[in-house]
């Protein structure tokens, strides 16, 4: 199952500084980690951003998803990452290397060289660079992120593995071409204006993304999905144009609800702030998605 999540390039709008905004994007990204998500993707919103646009916020989720040991060779130094010591550590599993299954446990690395007969350096965290033998058919240039398997730290015993990183990549997108992605699953729009997750509306969504995966987006402060994609609130509850099928309507998931989306969800009933901030929403949405059905 593929969890994408979706967030816009005015997500920082209401932060009254720099700091603030890169702690926002902080709990962002904790979120993103929590849940599992396997992309974060940060689509345009040029008139809703204020003093920081969509390439501070990448390249601010971007530091947060990347590990300690790889930030200062990836990034150096970057006026976007002044307050980066204010980010929260995301503590992955999978990136820190604490987890081992089987063979051992998965780390990011980046290529510092490439050398003959398939053999190149990898600065995986570990004391120094080490020398690694590309699997067949795998292509790797110098610069590019790999996955490598640690099975033994004292001495060393490591491979390259031809597998997805570990934890969560962050892109930027256009809205469009996320929704239309063939594994974006079921794509969820959140608002208050959208239909209330009830948990009867909740197990037939849960059901349906345990097989399909998911692609869920958010709104910024003050500026939500509709605002942004200029929808009318009133349509959003509405099914769109009525080729949803009968278990569809029952979960509201609908086939042709408004903005290329399948459901109009609000996470929040009743909430009892008058806005509930990005960071806040993504917890509470993908926590009632992230249930199990038994």
């Amino acid at each position: 199952m593929t969890v994408s999540v979706l967030v816009p390039s005015s997500l920082v709008r209401e932060a009254e500084d720099k700091r603030e905004a890169t702690r926002k994007l902080g709990y962002v990204a904790r979120a993103a980690m929590v849940f599992r998500a396997d992309r974060l993707g940060v689509f345009p919103d040029p008139d809703g951003e204020r003093h920081w646009g969509g390439g501070f916020v990448s390249t601010v989720l971007e530091y947060a998803a990347t590990p300690p040991y790889l930030r200062k060779e990836v990034f150096g130094k970057r006026d976007e990452l002044e307050y980066a010591g204010v980010l929260p550590p995301l503590r992955g599993p999978s990136l820190t290397g604490s987890e081992s299954e089987g063979s051992g446990s998965l780390r990011q690395g980046i290529v510092t060289e490439v050398g003959p007969e398939g053999r190149v350096r990898v600065n995986c965290g570990l004391q120094h660079p080490i020398s690694l033998v590309a699997p067949p058919k795998m292509a790797v240039e110098e610069g590019e992120r790999v996955t490598v398997r640690i099975s033994s730290r004292s001495p060393v015993r490591a491979k390259l593995v031809d597998e997805p990183l570990p934890g969560f990549g962050v892109t930027r997108t256009d809205l469009p071409a996320a929704l239309d992605r063939d594994d974006a699953g079921v794509r969820i729009a959140t608002s208050r204006h959208g239909v209330e997750l009830t948990t009867g509306r909740l197990t037939e969504l849960v059901g349906r993304t345990a097989d399909d995966g998911m692609t869920v987006a958010f709104g910024s402060p003050g500026r939500g999905l509709p605002e942004i994609l200029d929808l009318s609130v009133d349509s959003l509850g509405d099914p769109g144009d009525g080729r949803e099928d009968e278990a569809d309507a029952e979960s509201g998931v609908e086939s042709g609800a408004p903005g290329r989306f399948d459901l109009w969800v609000n996470a929040v009933p009743n909430q009892g702030s008058e806005v509930v901030r990005t960071e806040e929403a993504m917890f509470a949405a993908l926590a009632c998605l992230n249930l199990k059905e038994k």
